[in-house]
């Protein structure tokens, strides 16, 4: 059995060894390619387990870190935020050429288009989108001490390390100088608040990175791809949300293609609404969320740059990669004008 980023005759060694419970493996495929680190269904005679693993080239230092998405959704499984069961972590790069990790199979659909999504109805859309909201909200209401994630990150300084670690990620992603990106630094580093909020925050948190349940009755069943997620200022959450969100009308959103079109569909809520909705859930102050929008683009144009790097090199997964390049000056210029409505 052939299967990208597999060596399948070691894991099914492996499986026997650490998760004797699924019973003999029988196959593996890909879910997704993806953007980032690559998902696959493992069945087994007696369950199906969902395995996580890097992409197979140009991983960036600190990126793709499994044992930090492991050991997050660990802490959460017993916290009303829905995650997948934790099944088992390997550490040994001999088994599949990198770290990977074990999850229970969820039911449930990663929906990024309208297509996708079906029709389900305006009311079921509208709760869906609320139910996003919700389920953010209560992840930065998790109190991550008790969940013993204290040393997950470090509270103090958060945006201004963000702001320096994701520059010394385009530093090593960048395919051309793009002197915009370089103001766009300056002018978040000048505007950035002081005193923010500390909480866990998913670090990539959109419709696609959770699964969904449409019927009888919408429902978020587990958020996935945990990869970025740290202790920091949850509005930076809720900014790169609102930065893949694509509202009707908005023409040049269109053509950045990241998370789909699925927040157009009839009763979805606008990003004024979603955000609104989130500042109800959650109690918190959303009155300086432009320049967290602001930020999110900055960040957003990093990971599109890393995702083109990886391409440019035939590294990439999966399709739809050819015109991703094209979207960061886009983002870019779209972080400057958030920012200019702020100081207007």
């Amino acid at each position: 059995m052939t299967v990208p980023g597999i060596d399948w005759p070691r894991l099914v060694t492996w499986l026997g060894a650490h998760v004797p419970d699924a019973g003999e493996p029988l196959s593996v495929s890909m879910i997704s390619g993806g953007k980032s680190n690559l998902t696959y269904l493992v069945e087994a005679r007696d369950r199906r387990v969902v395995l996580r693993r890097p992409p197979l080239g140009h991983v960036l230092p600190t990126a793709h870190d499994m044992r930090r998405e492991w050991r997050v959704i660990s802490a959460l499984a017993s916290t009303p935020v829905p995650v997948p069961e934790p099944v088992a972590f390997c550490a040994d790069e001999d088994v599949i050429g990198a770290p990977f990790y074990l999850m229970g199979y969820v039911d449930g659909a990663a929906v990024r288009t309208r297509e996708e999504l079906g029709e389900p109805g305006a009311e079921h859309t509208k709760r869906l989108s609320e139910r996003l909201s919700e389920v953010l909200a209560a992840i930065h209401a998790v109190d991550y001490r008790e969940v013993g994630l204290a040393d997950f990150g470090r509270p103090e300084g958060y945006l201004a390390r963000q702001l320096d670690r994701w520059c010394q990620q385009w530093e090593r992603s960048k395919t051309a100088d793009l002197p915009e990106f370089d103001r766009l630094v300056s002018r978040l580093r000048a505007r950035m608040p002081s005193g923010s909020a500390c909480t866990l925050v998913h670090g990539d948190y959109r419709l696609d990175n959770t699964l969904v349940r449409l019927a009888p009755r919408p429902e978020i069943l587990a958020v996935v791809d945990w990869e970025m997620s740290t202790l920091g200022d949850p509005l930076a959450d809720l900014g790169l949300t609102l930065t893949y969100w694509q509202d009707p009308g908005d023409e040049e959103r269109a053509g950045i293609p990241v998370a789909g079109d699925v927040t157009l569909a009839p009763g979805f809520l606008n990003a004024t609404e979603f955000a609104t909705h989130y500042g109800k859930a959650s109690g918190r102050d959303i009155s300086d969320l432009g320049f967290y929008v602001a930020f999110g683009g900055f960040k957003l144009a990093v990971i599109v740059e890393g995702i083109h790097a990886r391409f440019r090199q035939g590294k990439t997964v999966g399709e739809g990669f050819e015109n991703i390049g094209s979207a960061v000056p886009t983002l870019i210029a779209r972080a400057h004008r958030m920012l200019d409505r702020e100081d207007s």
